[in-house]
């Protein structure tokens, strides 16, 4: 008996060894449904790092954009749910569902999620050309030209756009939506001044606001943020009820293993608890918080409440 229990030990010793070994050689596939240079990109390209580390695997990170993130978690929804393929997705993943007359998939029930890892500001920025310098004065210049300006977004329907469109009907103004396919483009034209003034997530902004590239008007949600404490909010100038902002969330595809989920959960948590990590998220203004699964799941059929409600009152639909 006892050398029974010494070669079952022993095989599945073994078994553990060549299931680690095989996750050491096969990489990660990380998708993240928007471009390169969005906030979600610049998070998760300053974690993968520490990521791989704590995975114990190399990680891929992949870009596939399009469609406000459908694109990308299509993709994603048809992976085998081994644990090799996951995802990192926004506020637009339960937005979606709102613009869209039509989904390809269920974003609650075709999916496992993973955690809520934190949080990140939005702010609204104009071509430096614009004679703006804070929200009442953005609001005088738009108002002063009906219709001659336009914002951008990073593409019909997305949380980028409807944060703009959120300013647009809070400030009354009447200004072109000129949508994108990504933040990355989007970027480069309203540096370029092809647009006068949008909203991005801070950590995709930071490096154009410091450089003079961007202005700031005001950060989107209820505090300042601890990146940019010299930012004031939109609220804070006159426009209260103005409160956006952006988070990332780790997801699977539906049916995930338990054992693949808590690996995967605890593998982001220690990585987003580095000090590199810590450091670069700092540095981006995100607040981590990496949430349970349990509370990952609830918090997506709120928010999907929520956005409902949001879209309905901005009135904003996919052209």
């Amino acid at each position: 008996m006892q050398v029974s229990s010494l070669r079952r030990a022993a095989i599945a010793f073994a078994a553990a060894a060549f299931s680690l070994c095989a996750y050491a050689q096969t990489p990660m596939r990380v998708i993240l449904p928007v471009s390169p240079g969005s906030g979600v990109d610049t998070i998760m390209r300053a974690a993968s790092p520490a990521l791989s580390k704590s995975l114990g695997q190399p990680v891929v990170i992949e870009n596939l954009a399009g469609a406000g993130g459908v694109t990308g978690t299509s993709v994603l929804v048809k992976a085998a749910p081994d644990g090799q393929t996951i995802g990192v997705v926004s506020n637009n993943h339960v937005i979606n569902p709102s613009v869209f007359r039509k989904m390809p998939f269920d974003s609650i029930g075709d999916i496992t999620p993973i955690s809520v890892i934190g949080a990140t500001p939005f702010v609204l920025v104009v071509n430096p050309k614009v004679p703006a310098q804070n929200v009442q004065e953005l609001i005088a210049f738009l108002k002063a030209k009906p219709g001659a300006y336009n914002y951008a977004s990073s593409g019909n329907g997305t949380v980028i756009h409807l944060a703009a469109a959120m300013f647009v009907d809070e400030a009354g103004v009447d200004v072109r939506h000129v949508p994108y396919k990504g933040v990355g483009p989007m970027v480069t034209d309203l540096i370029s001044g092809q647009v006068e003034w949008g909203v991005v997530a801070m950590p995709a902004a930071m490096g154009h606001l410091k450089s003079g590239a961007l202005r700031a008007i005001g950060v989107g949600g209820k505090t300042r943020a601890a990146a940019a404490p010299d930012i004031p909010t939109v609220a804070e100038q006159g426009l209260p009820n103005y409160d956006v902002a952006g988070w990332f969330a780790v997801i699977g595809p539906a049916r995930m293993p338990a054992d693949q989920v808590k690996r995967i959960h605890d593998a982001f948590a220690t990585a987003f608890g580095t000090p590199e990590v810590k450091d670069a998220m700092d540095k981006q203004g995100n607040a981590i918080n990496p949430s349970t699964p349990e509370a990952a799941a609830q918090f997506f059929r709120s928010e999907l409440a929520r956005y409902a409600a949001l879209v309905k009152k901005a009135d904003v639909k996919v052209e």
